[in-house]
């Protein structure tokens, strides 16, 4: 956080810039400012702070951008709107990446609007809405393949597991996790399985890539190492932590496990409590018996946090399990960009941030490089009708949870029983259920198929697909009524009780409006329909602004 003087000394050497650059770009924007354009200069400046090797980048409101003068701005004077920025952003932007801060300056020739826009992390290109943007000198253009490229290589220039600890010896791995990467090893490779056992520990160990020429890697200390073995990737930690939470949020229980890893999945697998859920299927009186949680989907999640945490940040993997949800979570961006294209590619990623440890895992069997596994797990998911896993992707870190039951307002059990419709469109239609953002490509998807209704940001499920779910009276309890219905109802009500007050309109109308709408939406709506009636002549207010008391104008 910046203090003013320091913020005016900033702003003095911006403005005696000879022009713009690439990281810095003054806007006028006296009144108002396009949203859609921010956020593509937010994209641009986080891009080119990374390829110029700057922390931050500069976009001032306020300023004009030939001479550099003081012209003021009263874009979002609100500071509650303007802050509201940061969280708007974060909703179109990759990783939910987001303004450092947002300062206003009060001179004497206006107010002027800094936003401090962090440099797009190390080999994560910054998108807007799904689109790259950079800037060539002063114009802001789509960011080309080259400069993509050279972003997203920064994550590929050092794989930090692949580094040789030169004091440790075999000595410092663990039997027990030896024998059983062996055993993985041959399920993996069959064909291999009489020449494996002919190999000592050190040759099978350089075979299934743990070790380099005999020598200990840091995979091989993840991996297989004896617990008091860690030391020797200080200050990297190597511990999953599973912690026990009750309905209330209160912890009951918590282990920490440390090297081998090979050996701690299975020791926290044991402590999940994969309870068995019982519900009734459409068209039977039996129930159905299934485990709250599919197994692959819970040793995929441990598997993905231990091959993709970054060590480099010293943090421990956690898995949070409470009354029916598991959380996992790891450090370190999350390097796809989405969860979205990964299952719209549905292939193997091109970039590992620990691509050895990565291939040594999948010599291990413990995961799949040739891709799919966050797909399976949306499947098993949907297979069960229970929500999709939910992916927290802000703050440098993932987060995946797990639902483990049906959930009274969710669509997902009965949208996942819709042969028409694909995996992706489940997922999009999940994000709608939850009230989440669309970008613009989503939401042109789903109205190109008229699975969805409303205006942005309130949509709601399409009538054919309400009607095909079941699900027609969540429909109009969305959509609501057209005006002519609200107009005609006050008149109506107006005429029978002689008058209303403004809280008797507020009580007529408040449960028929769309459940999208806010408290504050709602108010707005009425006000406009009571300002309908009025100028249409059908009513009038012979109360006070402050006390309104409607009656008709016109009389039988």
């Amino acid at each position: 956080m910046k203090n003013e003087l320091e913020l005016i000394k900033i702003l003095a050497d911006l403005r005696n810039l000879s022009a713009e650059t690439e990281v810095v770009e003054f806007k006028e924007a006296k009144t108002n400012y396009d949203f859609n354009k921010l956020g593509k200069y937010f994209s641009a400046i986080a891009n080119e702070a990374n390829l110029k090797g700057k922390p931050y980048g500069w976009l001032v409101f306020g300023i004009e951008n030939k001479h550099h003068g003081i012209v003021g701005s009263q874009f979002r004077p609100n500071r509650k709107d303007l802050d509201s920025l940061k969280s708007e952003i974060a909703n179109r932007a990759t990783n939910r990446i987001t303004f450092i801060d947002i300062y206003e300056i009060f001179l004497e020739e206006g107010r002027v609007i800094m936003f401090q826009i962090p440099a797009a992390p190390k080999g994560i290109p910054i998108a807007w809405e799904g689109h790259y943007y950079g800037r060539d000198n002063e114009e802001l253009n789509p960011l080309n393949i080259e400069e993509i490229d050279r972003i997203r290589s920064q994550a590929l220039a050092v794989d930090w597991s692949v580094v040789i600890i030169p004091d440790a010896t075999i000595d410092d791995l663990d039997p027990m996790a030896i024998q059983l990467a062996r055993l993985n090893y041959t399920s993996k490779f069959a064909s291999n399985a009489k020449e494996v056992d002919k190999w000592d520990d050190v040759t099978f160990l350089n075979k299934s890539k743990l070790l380099i020429k005999g020598q200990i890697t840091r995979t091989a200390i993840i991996l297989l190492g004896k617990e008091e073995s860690e030391h020797y990737i200080n200050p990297a930690e190597v511990k999953i932590r599973w912690l026990l939470k009750d309905s209330s949020g209160n912890d009951k229980d918590y282990a920490i496990f440390g090297p081998p890893m090979l050996l701690a999945v299975d020791k926290v697998y044991a402590k999940i409590r994969n309870l068995k859920y019982r519900y009734i299927k459409d068209g039977t009186l039996f129930p159905e018996e299934i485990d709250q949680y599919e197994p692959y989907s819970i040793r995929e999640a441990i598997n993905n946090c231990i091959a993709h945490q970054d060590y480099t940040k010293a943090g421990r993997i956690n898995v949070i399990e409470s009354e029916d949800q598991l959380t996992f979570t790891n450090v370190g961006t999350f390097i796809p960009g989405s969860v979205e294209k990964v299952i719209i590619d549905n292939a193997p990623e091109e970039q590992y941030r620990n691509n050895f440890l990565a291939n040594a895992m999948f010599n291990l069997k413990m995961v799949d490089t040739a891709g799919g596994g966050i797909r399976k797990m949306y499947n098993y998911q949907r297979d069960r009708f229970f929500p999709l896993p939910d992916y927290d992707l802000s703050n440098e870190r993932v987060k995946v949870t797990l639902t483990g039951k049906i959930l009274n307002q969710a669509y997902a059990r009965i949208l996942a029983s819709n042969s028409d419709l694909t995996l992706v469109e489940i997922i999009l239609l999940d994000k709608v259920q939850k009230r989440l953002p669309l970008s613009i490509e989503e939401e042109k998807q789903l109205k190109s198929k008229r699975l969805i209704e409303g205006r942005k940001p309130n949509f709601y499920i399409a009538q054919k697909v309400a009607e095909g779910i079941g699900k027609k009276a969540d429909y109009s309890k969305n959509k609501g009524f057209d005006n002519a219905y609200y107009l005609d109802f006050i008149e109506k009500s107006v005429k029978e009780h002689d008058h209303l007050n403004r809280k008797d309109v507020d009580d007529l109308l408040w449960k028929k409006l769309p459940d999208w709408m806010d408290d504050k939406q709602k108010k707005i709506k009425i006000n406009n329909l009571l300002s309908t009636l009025r100028k249409k002549g059908r009513v009038k207010n012979v109360g006070s602004d402050a006390v309104p008391k409607w009656v008709l104008a016109w009389k039988n």
